[in-house]
């Protein structure tokens, strides 16, 4: 019976554009139903209809990048990774990423974020939250940012990072995918973060603090699991570059990297 209830409530829904005009100024055509079946019943089977139509729950967690570096300088295991727990409007993410030097056996960066994400348009999601830096500095910051799709299928994740010592810091990341084959995929990667002023305990100056750009040529033997390797030039800038230059190491590096790029 509520299958049938159901089934007649979709048929309601899926007709509603039909009868709009005639309609327009009175209740939503699809609770015509209401006088003919009990308002009880027929509420419970559009909410089964709707759950079973776009209000699912799902779950995702993904290893986007999980790699060694290899540089002049050294050896890195670095990690970018990602969960999210939602429907199509409203999700829970959580992100995190850092690198362990093989040189110093030891965690040289480590962040994550908690993130509220809420869809604005199709293609993009408003996200604010919070974040927590492990290492350097043991930090914690409020976050807002956009990520999505942009034009043209650019994938974009966009925020702005508040730290509880005032200090206001921001990140964009922006990546592509070229389809060389079903299965062979050449991925542009650039990551670029900026800050609003010198943060001298970071080592971090005002403007334009670092970049990243690489090319990750991957094969995914089935879809969920996906080996690459790849390069990518890294380099710093302004005061965050004077800083490593009074340490004595370099501003800029060119690494090579292997990696695998898996989700489930």
């Amino acid at each position: 019976m509520m299958r049938g209830i159901a089934l007649c409530a979709l048929a309601i829904s899926v007709a509603a554009p039909v009868f709009a005009e005639e309609t327009k100024g009175t209740s939503p055509p699809w609770s015509m139903a209401d006088e003919y079946y009990d308002a009880y019943e027929m509420a419970e089977a559009r909410d089964h209809v709707q759950a079973h139509h776009g209000a699912t729950r799902q779950v995702s967690v993904m290893a986007d990048r999980l790699e060694l570096q290899s540089s002049d300088e050294g050896d890195a295991l670095v990690w970018d990774g990602n969960a999210w727990y939602g429907g199509d409007v409203n999700k829970l993410w959580i992100k995190s990423e850092g690198a362990y030097s093989l040189e110093t056996d030891s965690v040289e960066d480590a962040e994550a974020q908690a993130l509220w994400s809420h869809a604005i348009s199709p293609y993009f999601d408003l996200q604010g939250g919070v974040r927590y830096d492990f290492e350097p500095k043991g930090r914690t910051h409020a976050v807002l940012g956009v990520q999505g799709l942009a034009p043209y299928w650019f994938e974009v994740d966009a925020a702005a990072f508040l730290s509880s010592d005032g200090d206001l810091t921001a990140r964009i990341e922006a990546e592509y995918e070229f389809r060389l084959t079903q299965r062979l995929i050449l991925q542009p990667r650039l990551e670029a973060e900026f800050a609003a002023q010198d943060i001298p305990e970071l080592e971090t100056g005002s403007g334009l603090t670092s970049l990243d750009v690489g090319l990750r040529l991957r094969y995914e033997i089935v879809r969920e699991f996906a080996p690459y390797v790849g390069v990518a030039w890294q380099g710093s800038f302004g005061g965050t570059a004077d800083y490593l230059e009074a340490a004595g190491e370099d501003t800029d590096r060119t690494i090579f990297v292997a990696g695998v790029r898996t989700w489930f």
